[in-house]
């Protein structure tokens, strides 16, 4: 069952299509933990009629530019004048793609929530070892590479993983991200004919607003799914004691495992 999970930040999440995630009893989250790790984020029921507090940003139909407004229209025309975006090669985003994602997180300004160059570079050796597709942002002009996105490939759904793009194209009026994901939805929902594509789970710190701008712009909407949290016996007494005090605690990432867990 191990090789179906991974751990990230001390938790197990499972490694296959949002909508493949069965639901674990104890004795398999704690085989789980007996190779590592504090907690078992196990995400299931995908896409339910409950509206709950846990959820993946999914879109799953494809109506072209006619589906969205005037005014998002215009911004990915304006975009398609001024950036290029076509499929790359990971050598390019392993060789030029950290200083941007630096930049995109100190523009986020979470400090807390950097991915150094070390994480960066595990990431990109786990993306090798799977079916990833990568999308190379370029200045038309320039030519200089100054974005991407990675994408995780399943049989029938992918999912939008890390993106990131020089801070100074996010306010020179080019939209690279209006266009980005445009011309993403156009190749994996209207050319592959994918299920869904998605942007992952609910953002438990909230700090990139991207889930908001997907269901604004762009048709995204909640896939509502259950969720269970798992812990090794000492860190849910931990979760446990702490969780009364939870507004009031400063440290970020404590606050991320209180949130998630009063949303089981």
């Amino acid at each position: 069952m191990n090789k179906d999970f991974y751990i990230y930040r001390h938790a197990w999440r499972y490694n296959g299509a949002p909508d493949c995630e069965p639901e674990l009893s104890e004795a398999q989250s704690a085989e789980l933990l007996q190779d590592g790790g504090w907690m078992v984020r196990n995400t299931f029921d995908f896409d339910c009629e409950d509206k709950t507090d846990f959820w993946y940003i999914i879109k799953d139909s494809f109506g072209g530019l006619e589906e969205l407004s005037s005014n998002v229209r215009r911004k990915i025309h304006k975009a398609g004048q001024y950036i290029e975006y076509r499929r790359v090669d990971i050598k390019i985003i392993r060789d030029s793609g950290y200083p941007i994602v630096k930049a995109t997180f100190d523009d986020y300004n979470v400090k807390d929530r950097i991915m150094n160059a070390e994480v960066f570079n595990n990431y990109l050796d786990e993306c090798g070892e799977t079916k990833f597709d990568y999308w190379g942002i370029f200045d038309k002009e320039t030519k200089k590479f100054i974005g991407f996105c990675t994408v995780h490939i399943w049989d029938n759904c992918c999912e939008y993983g890390v993106s990131a793009i020089w801070p100074e194209y996010k306010r020179n009026a080019t939209y690279p991200y209006y266009g980005l994901y445009h011309t993403m939805n156009t190749y994996y929902l209207n050319e592959l004919k994918f299920k869904y594509v998605s942007d992952s789970a609910r953002s438990i710190t909230e700090h990139s607003h991207i889930h908001q701008f997907l269901e604004q712009n762009f048709k995204f909407r909640k896939a509502y799914c259950k969720l269970n949290l798992h812990y090794k016996w000492w860190f849910g007494i931990i979760v446990r004691l702490l969780y009364p005090f939870r507004n009031i605690i400063p440290n970020r990432n404590i606050q991320a495992v209180l949130k998630m867990h009063g949303m089981q």
